[in-house]
């Protein structure tokens, strides 16, 4: 894998090899709750962020359950501010711990998932405070040099670092 060392990148040994292995029973979990956040919620609303660590390198995670490298995040729940999410979810994926304010790039339509979810898009200083290890649901995590990017990364993955490369703009469709 480009760009990775031992130090900022947790491989699972646990039979993820090279490419995601995609488990379609965790897939089909994943389409029975959309289904199910339909009826019971009127939007869903996630929080993803752009994490970045003292020497510049963006973290990335690889998902058990869905192909590719993705920028870190999750749903927001009942009861729960966008921050909080937002801390919740980059603890969970990376243990990364949140330094000074995110920064909110851009509330986006995620058309993938269904036509009323929507994307928080935060950019974020962060420091790990431990290696992640692989488990059920992170296959890999790491930090990346942006001129290292592991190979995999997701389209969407892709636009957003091109547009935070950039500087914006950034587009209303994740």
């Amino acid at each position: 894998m480009r760009g990775s060392n031992d130090e900022s990148v947790s491989r699972a040994h646990n039979g993820f090899k090279g490419e995601c292995s995609v488990n379609p029973v965790k897939r089909a979990i994943i389409r029975l709750l959309h289904v199910y956040f339909r009826f019971s919620r009127g939007m869903t609303l996630g929080v993803r962020a752009a994490c970045f660590d003292e020497e510049g390198r963006i973290f990335l995670v690889r998902h058990t359950y869905l192909a590719g490298w993705y920028l870190p995040g999750g749903g927001v729940e009942v009861g729960e501010t966008a921050f909080q999410a937002l801390v919740k979810e980059l603890r969970e994926e990376g243990n990364l711990e949140v330094l000074g304010a995110p920064a909110l790039l851009q509330s986006f339509l995620n058309l993938s998932a269904t036509k009323r979810d929507h994307v928080l898009l935060y950019r974020v200083d962060v420091r790990q405070t431990v290696p992640r290890p692989p488990d059920h649901e992170i296959a890999e995590s790491g930090f990346f040099a942006l001129d290292q990017l592991p190979d995999g990364l997701t389209a969407a993955t892709r636009r957003r670092l091109d547009e935070l490369a950039r500087g914006g703009p950034y587009a209303d469709v994740w």
